[in-house]
C-alpha cells in the first residue's frame, strides 16, 4: 500500500505522534502505514487491530467490551463481598450474595444431574391433547422457556398511554431463518451443529430415540423458519402494529384456542392485542394443527433442555455452549464461571440479569461521580441545541415538516446514570443450594413485573438497561434517550480530556441517539411517543431518496469475501451514526466559537473530533461472528461505523485534507445529508 501511495502522489498528510495522559489520547493504536484519507478506521486503531488478540472466551473484541470487562470485575468484587458476608433474610444484598453461590456451587450443580427439571420433563410428557399443549404453551411464558409463540407487554405504539399485549413470530433455536434456509456452507453446518446438540442433550437426559426426533425437531423448526419474518419486515414499525380483538385473532388462526393459551398465562386479559406478524400465526395454525402431538412434545422437551443447559451439570453446560459459542459465534473457550455468575445476577449486554437494578444500586455509589452526571447533562443540552439549528437548515425539509420535526425534538426526555426508581425484588425468593429455583422464581418476577402492567398508566420513569451496562438507547413510544453510567468513561467520555475528543466520543454518541428519533422508523413516532404520520407526503418522499442512497453506500461494503452489509437491516443506525456525528461536529464549532483554538500537540480540534469518533469503534471479529451478525444485526460492522459516515461531511474533508484520488473521497454533490 505504501509503494502504491508513493507512485500515485498521493497527499499524506503527517500527523503527531503523542501520548498525553491528561488529555485521554493515546496515539500507540494507529496505523502510520494507512493514511486517514483512505482509512480512518484502520489509521487510528490499526495497530490496536495488530496486537490484541480477541480473548478466548469471546467473539469479538473492542472499546465497548473493554469497558464492559472493567465493569464486570467492578462488580465481581461487589457481589463476591455479598457472598461471603451474612445479610439480613430477604433484603437484596442477601438476595445477590446467595444467587451467585447457588450458581457458583458447581460440585452440587454437577451431582444434582437431571433432577432440577425431572419434574418439567414428565409434566410435558403428560401432555395427552392439543389443548394441554396450547395450555402449555401460555404457562411456559412466565418461566422462561420457549414456544413458537412470543408473547410480551409494551407500550401500544399508537396510544403511548397505555400497555398493550403482544404477539410475535418465535421458536426456532438458530439465530436467524437463514440459517435453516439457506443452503451455503456456514448454514448447513449450523443446521448438523443444531441435530448434533439436540441428539447429545438427548442422550445425557436418557431420553429415547434421540436421532429421530432431532430431525424431526429441526425440520419442524424448518418450517417455522419458512414462515418467520425477515429482519428487515421487522423493522417497519408500520408493518408490525396490527391491533386485533380476540374474535380477530380468532378468524386469524381458527384451528388453535387463544383464550386457552391466554387463560395460562397470568396476564388480565384486555380487548385487543397487537399481532406483530400476523403471517406468520396464519401459517402457525396450519402447522401446529398437521403437526402430530407427539413431535411438539418432543420439541418442547428440548426447548427445556436447552433453556436450562446453562444451569445443570457439566456436560450440559458444553452442550450448549458447543452450540451457540463454538460452532455459531466462533469462541473456543468457554466464559470462566464467575463470569457467567456475574452475568446471571447482574445482567449482561442490554439484560438486567436476575438482580440487576439491586446491583446497580452499589456499582453507581462506588464507581459514578456525580459531576459525570453533570457535564454529560451540559453536553446533551449542546447536542440538543445543534440538532435544533440543523432543522433549519436542511435544504430538503419544508417548513411544515420542519416545525413538527423541532417540536418533537423539544419534547425528547434524557436519562443520565442510573434509575430515580430502582426496581423492586421483594418478590423474588433466593436460596443458596437452589440454582434452578433462583433462576424460575427471577423469570418469574420479571414476567409479572412486565404483565402486571396491563391496565396501569405508563411509567416513564422506568429504564431499559442497568447503570453498568456499557451502552446506550432511543425510545420511540417514550421519546427519550438514555445513557447508562458504564458508557461515562474514556474513551467514549472523560471529563478532564480535550473538548473535542470529548464531542467525537460521547458526543456522538448523544447524536446518535437523539438522530434515531428521526431516522426512519423513530421519525414515524411524534413527540408523545405516538405513531402518527406528521410529515408531508413531499418530505417523506425525499427522506427517501436520502435514505436509499444510505442503503447503497452500505450495501457496497463487504466485511468477508462474498459476505454484504444488508443495508436496509442497518439503516437506522447507519441514519443515527451519520446524522449523530454531523451534530456533534456542529455542536463542537457552536461551543468552540468563531475563533479557532490553538493546536493541541499539533492536533487541531476537527483532527482530534475525528479521531475521537474512530476510536470508540476500534473492534475485531471473529469470522463466525461476523457471519451471524450480518444475518442478524441491526448495525454495521464497526470499521463501517467509522468510516462509512466521515465520507458524507464535509468537515472531515477539509480536517484530512481529502482530495479525489483518496478512499474515502466522494465528491460534494454525492454526499449525504439528511440531518
Amino acid at each position: 500500500m505504501l509503494s502504491k501511495i508513493g507512485t500515485m502522489g498521493l497527499l499524506l498528510l503527517v500527523l503527531p505522534a503523542v501520548t498525553w495522559a491528561q488529555n485521554d489520547l493515546d496515539t500507540s493504536t494507529f496505523d502510520r502505514s494507512v493514511r486517514p484519507q483512505d482509512d480512518m478506521f484502520l489509521y487510528v486503531n490499526g495497530s490496536w487491530l495488530k496486537n490484541t488478540p480477541i480473548p478466548a472466551d469471546k467473539s469479538n473484541y473492542g472499546s465497548f467490551t473493554k469497558l464492559a470487562d472493567e465493569s464486570q470485575k467492578q462488580i465481581r468484587a461487589m457481589i463476591e463481598e455479598l457472598a461471603s458476608t451474612s445479610n439480613p433474610q430477604g433484603s437484596d444484598a442477601q438476595k445477590v450474595g446467595d444467587f451467585y453461590k447457588s450458581f457458583m456451587d458447581q460440585d452440587r450443580i454437577n451431582e444434582l444431574g437431571l433432577i432440577p427439571i425431572q419434574a418439567e420433563l414428565e409434566k410435558i410428557e403428560g401432555l395427552n391433547s392439543k389443548e394441554d399443549l396450547v395450555k402449555y404453551f401460555g404457562e411456559i411464558q412466565q418461566t422462561g422457556s420457549s414456544s413458537p409463540i412470543g408473547f410480551f407487554v409494551m407500550q401500544d405504539a399508537k396510544d403511548s398511554t397505555r400497555y398493550m399485549t403482544h404477539l410475535i413470530q418465535s421458536g426456532t433455536t438458530l439465530p436467524d431463518r437463514d440459517y435453516y434456509l439457506k443452503d451455503d456452507e456456514k448454514s448447513k453446518n449450523a443446521r448438523a451443529a443444531l441435530t448434533n446438540y439436540i441428539q447429545q442433550l438427548y442422550s445425557l437426559a436418557g431420553l429415547p430415540d434421540g436421532k429421530k426426533w432431532s430431525k424431526k425437531i429441526v425440520d419442524l423448526e424448518t418450517q417455522l423458519a419458512e414462515i418467520q419474518w425477515e429482519r428487515t419486515q421487522l423493522r417497519d414499525a408500520e408493518k408490525r402494529y396490527n391491533k386485533k380483538t380476540m374474535a380477530e385473532l380468532a378468524e386469524l388462526t381458527p384451528g388453535f384456542d387463544w383464550q386457552a393459551f391466554l387463560s395460562q398465562t397470568g396476564a388480565k386479559q384486555m380487548p385487543d392485542i397487537n399481532v406483530m406478524t400476523p403471517s406468520f400465526f396464519e401459517g402457525f395454525d396450519k402447522i401446529f394443527n398437521e403437526t402430530p402431538l407427539e413431535t411438539w412434545v418432543q420439541y418442547q422437551k428440548f426447548k427445556t433442555l436447552d433453556a436450562y443447559a446453562p444451569y445443570l451439570s457439566q456436560p450440559f453446560v458444553d452442550a450448549h455452549f458447543t452450540l451457540y459459542q463454538k460452532e455459531i459465534a466462533g469462541i473456543p473457550e468457554l466464559q470462566p464461571r464467575w463470569k457467567r455468575g456475574v452475568n446471571l445476577v447482574a445482567g449482561a449486554g442490554t439484560g438486567f440479569g436476575a438482580l440487576g437494578d439491586a446491583v446497580g444500586k452499589l456499582y453507581v455509589a462506588e464507581h459514578f461521580k456525580p459531576e459525570a452526571k453533570a457535564k454529560m447533562d451540559a453536553l446533551v443540552q449542546n447536542l440538543l441545541k445543534a440538532f435544533d439549528q440543523s432543522i433549519d437548515d436542511l435544504t430538503w425539509m419544508t417548513d411544515v415538516t420542519k416545525k413538527r420535526a423541532k417540536e418533537k425534538l423539544a419534547k425528547i426526555n434524557t436519562k443520565i446514570g442510573y434509575t430515580d426508581k430502582w426496581r423492586d425484588y421483594s418478590d423474588l425468593t433466593v436460596d443458596p443450594t437452589d440454582l434452578l429455583g433462583n433462576i424460575r422464581s427471577s423469570e418469574k418476577t420479571e414476567y409479572f413485573r412486565m404483565v402486571n402492567k396491563l391496565g396501569k398508566p405508563v411509567d416513564r420513569q422506568e429504564w431499559g438497561m442497568t447503570p453498568q451496562t456499557v451502552n446506550a438507547y432511543y425510545n420511540p413510544s417514550l421519546n427519550e434517550i438514555v445513557f447508562p453510567a458504564a458508557i461515562l468513561q474514556s474513551p467514549f467520555f472523560n471529563p478532564d480530556a480535550e473538548m473535542a475528543l470529548n464531542y467525537g466520543g460521547i458526543g456522538a454518541v448523544i447524536g446518535h441517539e437523539i438522530s434515531h428519533a428521526f431516522d426512519d422508523q423513530g421519525s414515524r413516532f411524534d413527540g408523545d411517543g405516538n405513531m402518527i404520520n406528521w410529515w408531508t407526503d413531499e418530505d417523506r418522499s425525499a427522506f427517501k431518496d436520502l435514505t436509499t442512497q444510505l442503503i447503497a453506500q452500505y450495501g457496497n461494503y463487504q466485511p468477508l469475501k462474498g459476505k454484504s452489509v444488508n443495508g436496509q437491516l442497518t439503516l437506522g443506525e447507519n441514519i443515527a451514526d451519520l446524522s449523530g456525528l454531523a451534530i456533534a461536529h456542529k455542536a463542537l464549532r457552536m461551543g468552540l466559537g468563531d475563533k479557532e483554538p490553538e493546536k493541541v500537540a499539533g492536533w487541531t480540534s476537527d483532527q482530534l473530533f475525528f479521531v475521537g469518533w474512530s476510536r470508540v469503534w476500534a473492534r475485531k471479529y471473529r469470522d463466525a461472528e461476523m457471519v451471524k451478525r450480518l444475518l442478524t444485526d441491526s448495525h454495521s460492522p464497526s470499521q463501517y461505523r467509522a468510516n462509512g459516515p466521515v465520507t458524507n461531511i464535509d468537515a472531515f474533508y477539509e480536517a484530512f485534507e481529502l482530495k479525489d484520488g483518496d478512499k474515502l473521497f466522494k465528491p460534494k454533490e454525492e454526499r449525504i445529508k439528511i440531518w
